[in-house]
C-alpha cells in the first residue's frame, strides 16, 4: 500500500519544515483556531442573560 520512497519523502519534508520553523507556526495557528472555536461554542450554548 505504501512505498518506501513515499515514507522517506514525507519524513524528509517534515524535517525540512521543522528546520524552518513552519511547523511551529502551523501548530500555533491550529491552537488559536481551536481556542477561538471553543470560545464561540461555549458562548453559543450559555444561557442568555435576562434583565
Amino acid at each position: 500500500m505504501y512505498n518506501v520512497s513515499t515514507g522517506a519523502a514525507a519524513a524528509g519534508t517534515g524535517g525540512a519544515l521543522a528546520a524552518t520553523g513552519a511547523v511551529s507556526l502551523m501548530w500555533a495557528f491550529v491552537a488559536a483556531f481551536t481556542l477561538l472555536s471553543a470560545g464561540l461554542a461555549l458562548k453559543r450554548i450559555a444561557p442568555a442573560r435576562n434583565r
